[in-house]
């Protein structure tokens, strides 16, 4: 495992202002890895227990992980607005990250409402000269959540693109049968994990685990 450099946090600009970001890299970064929290109107935010979870495999395998607070959370500037400046907000990110970094591989990781964000970025970006070298999506965003209140319209992601999805057996806020039926068409496996909730209370392990058997590690520059 590739030794960690401390927690940054920082403030970078967006079209609505600030966007808070916090920053987990290891010494030698050879990647870079964009992380969206769940949905910020129910209390999501970049320190989530998943987001965290994906940063720090991310960190582990070589990439400098970003994990931004969407609009209206923590110190980040504007107003929720249902994805499309959230997605316009991340790739403002990624060219910041971009910039420091240089084009290193990039890949892409969310939870919930923050999956459904990835899968926008991912169709923006898989016809980019530095398209997204992988895709994990936990606990997806997909159809009409339990509550009645959200639907997602999806789009499925790009074919070019490597794609990891893991769900909770008996998630009550994402029916894993949602899931299915945005994933059916396409073709792409889910892993599910028996027993998980929607936020994978006691589970996390379990998603570090696949992430560290399934995902290779940040290779540098091809």
């Amino acid at each position: 495992m590739t030794r960690a450099l401390p927690t940054e946090s920082a403030l970078l600009r967006g079209a609505a202002g600030n966007i808070e970001v916090l920053i987990d890299a290891p010494q030698t970064v050879r990647g870079v890895a964009l992380i969206c929290h769940p949905h910020p109107l129910f209390g999501g935010a970049n320190t989530n227990k998943v987001a965290h979870t994906l940063a720090r495999s991310y960190r582990d395998l070589g990439y400098a992980a970003i994990r931004p607070n969407f609009r209206g959370v923590g110190k980040s500037e504007g107003e929720h607005d249902h994805g499309e400046g959230e997605t316009e907000d991340m790739l403002s990110v990624i060219a910041w990250a971009q910039s420091r970094w240089g084009s290193l591989p990039l890949a892409l990781g969310g939870f919930s409402f923050g999956g459904f964000v990835q899968t926008r970025i991912a169709n923006r970006l898989a016809g980019d000269i530095n398209p997204p070298r992988q895709l994990i999506l936990v606990g997806m965003a997909a159809g009409v959540a339990a509550d009645g209140a959200r639907s997602y319209d999806t789009p499925p992601v790009p074919d070019t693109i490597p794609t990891l999805i893991i769900h909770g057996e008996v998630d009550d806020t994402v029916a894993l049968s949602n899931v299915l039926d945005w994933a059916r068409p396409q073709e792409l496996p889910i892993i599910v994990i028996p027993g998980a909730d929607h936020f994978f209370h006691g589970k996390l392990h379990l998603i570090r685990d696949l992430i560290a058997r399934n995902v290779a590690p940040a290779a540098g520059r091809a």
